[in-house]
């Protein structure tokens, strides 16, 4: 009996979550889920789709991403965290959210 070969290929996954998320959603649950949606639809899918990433698994707050290259998971990442920190700028370190991208290697 022949089993068949396992299809394999390689791929860059990347890990990211919103930092503070319990204390955020404990101080303003609505706005923080809001917020996050909100994040979501402007910045962070239209960035994924940009940078041909696929998301693989979404948590509360967080969420796995697979790219066909490391480069475009870097470039990717750089971008989400670039454009957080700037709308970040103008809201209170209270409400303030940050996504962080986790990485790791075999």
């Amino acid at each position: 009996m022949d089993v068949p070969e396992p299809e394999r290929r390689l791929a860059a996954v990347v890990a990211a979550d919103m930092v503070g998320y319990s204390r955020l959603m404990e101080v303003d649950e609505t706005g923080t889920l809001a917020r996050l949606r909100t994040h979501r639809i402007e910045l962070i899918d239209p960035a994924i789709a940009k940078n041909r990433g696929r998301i693989i698994k979404t948590t509360g707050d967080g969420m796995l991403v697979e790219f066909h290259s490391v480069a475009d998971a870097v470039l990717c990442a750089a971008e989400i965290q670039r454009r957080m920190a700037r709308r970040n700028m103008d809201v209170s370190s209270v409400s303030r959210g940050r996504c962080a991208i986790r990485s790791a290697t075999d």
